[in-house]
């Protein structure tokens, strides 16, 4: 069975054609610049690429683009739209109506079309590409559309209700929704997996380009740190996350910035890019603290404090935690910004273990051939470089049930032959910021890795 998976923005659209029953990927690719002049690329499974610019006016276009290619195109991975079983739709806002997934009729299109009020930059281009997929590969084919607001719709009135008159919840829906609802279930899900349970109490934290921090108790969100729209909350690439409202309106005047500007200022110049001056992206962020770049430093700074204090708000808010989990490609490569997150949080009412659930799915996972394969490599790939953290891991193993836990713990053992090395990492990044000790850990990484593989 094979379905195509759709993730389509105002003038964007990215697609993946996945086989279900190993989970492979046939082809996937992105069409961009939808309605201006338009690009596309190909990928197949077979090693097959192509990049070419296209006449892509509408959505409706790059889906023909998309469907030739699969079925017809010279790297084509099916013979016809009928091995397509199903099409599932990523949609940004849900509201109140959709608290989970749904099969798409058009009444489901019309609702995700009337929420243009609260999501005018994705609700009415996302409802446009399901309409134009219907189009070209016709109504018959089962869709569902998939809402990122929907894992955040157990939070309670207290925590989704903001402090305004509280008409404009009645009558016009402001409230806190929450994003990134998708990542945030798939991987307290997998880490459930890891565990053979889900945690009591779990705070996940996707950290990307967007970030966001979900507090979630026995598998349901209690609280998450986006808001009304996907500006709140800390700070990320190019968005400031939550200010002072007075701030908007002060600039504004300052500036003499309408709504339109103050959105793009917001969403576009703020956040890492806007304090540093020099990027958006961490990696740059860091490289650019590590020479010496005041600004660059305190962005990372701010990164990292806003990381602290709002886990321990949610620690406080869920009493206590049990499992802190870092996903989104800055939460799974940024190792010393986790460490120093960790160390930094301790005392505050939290010390736990941090999981790294993408890397058990990598075909160079040492562990592969063992029963505690994946709990195994997520302990290791936390660093337990220090000895006060590796006796932290077993204690935790101690309170834990699963198979071949005392070759875990021999292997935390060895593990902990590597602390030495790892202190004289540490203290050569001491008095150099968060990012000098960033760039030494990850040099550790590697090294201790490789130290304690099974020979």
């Amino acid at each position: 069975m094979n379905i195509l998976v759709i993730n389509a923005g105002s003038s964007s659209l990215k697609y993946q054609l996945i086989r279900m029953e190993d989970e492979s990927i046939l082809c996937k690719g992105v069409c961009e610049r939808i309605g201006i002049d338009g690009k596309y690329s190909y990928k197949a499974m077979n090693g097959y690429k192509v990049e070419k610019e296209a006449d892509l006016f509408t959505h409706k276009d790059a889906f023909d683009v998309i469907l030739h290619e699969m079925v017809q195109g010279e790297g084509h991975v099916i013979d016809s739209v009928n091995e397509i079983a199903a099409i599932g739709h990523r949609v940004t806002h849900g509201g109140d109506k959709f608290s989970h997934s749904v099969l798409v009729d058009e009444a489901t299109i019309d609702a995700i079309a009337n929420m243009r009020d609260i999501s005018p930059l994705h609700n009415p281009p996302q409802a446009a590409t399901i309409r134009a997929c219907r189009t070209v590969f016709g109504e018959a084919l089962p869709m569902a559309a998939v809402f990122d607001t929907a894992f955040h719709a157990t939070m309670p009135p207290k925590a989704y209700t903001f402090a305004i008159p509280y008409k404009y919840y009645e009558e016009h829906g402001v409230r806190r929704y929450g994003f990134h609802g998708t990542s945030h279930r798939y991987v307290s899900g997998r880490m459930a997996e890891l565990l053979g349970e889900m945690p009591h109490r779990l705070i996940t934290c996707h950290l990307g380009n967007g970030s966001s921090l979900a507090a979630i108790k026995d598998g349901k969100v209690v609280d998450t740190s986006m808001g009304f729209t996907p500006l709140d909350g800390i700070i990320m690439g190019t968005r400031c996350g939550s200010i002072d409202p007075s701030i908007v309106s002060y600039i504004a005047n300052l500036e003499n910035l309408h709504e339109r500007g103050m959105n793009r200022l917001l969403n576009n110049e703020s956040g890492l890019l806007g304090v540093s001056g020099v990027s958006s992206d961490f990696r740059d962020v860091l490289e650019e603290a590590e020479n010496g770049n005041e600004r660059a430093q305190l962005a990372a700074d701010m990164l990292e404090y806003q990381l602290v204090k709002l886990i321990g708000s949610y620690a406080a808010a869920l009493g206590g935690v049990d499992a802190i989990l870092f996903t989104g490609g800055i939460g799974e490569n940024a190792m010393g910004l986790r460490e120093q997150v960790m160390d930094d949080g301790t005392g505050v009412c939290y010390r736990v273990p941090e999981f790294d659930l993408e890397v058990s799915a990598q075909d160079e996972n040492p562990y592969k051939t063992m029963e505690y394969n994946q709990l195994a490599l997520q302990l290791f790939q936390m660093g337990f470089f220090r000895e006060d953290m590796a006796d932290q891991a077993l204690r935790c193993l101690e309170l834990m049930e699963f198979k071949n836990k005392d070759q875990l713990t021999a292997a935390i053992l060895q593990g902990k032959q590597q602390a030495a090395m790892a202190q004289t990492a540490e203290g050569a990044a001491s008095g150099g910021g968060m990012a000098v000790k960033q760039t030494a850990m990850e040099r550790m990484r590697q090294q201790t890795h490789e130290a304690v593989r099974p020979r």
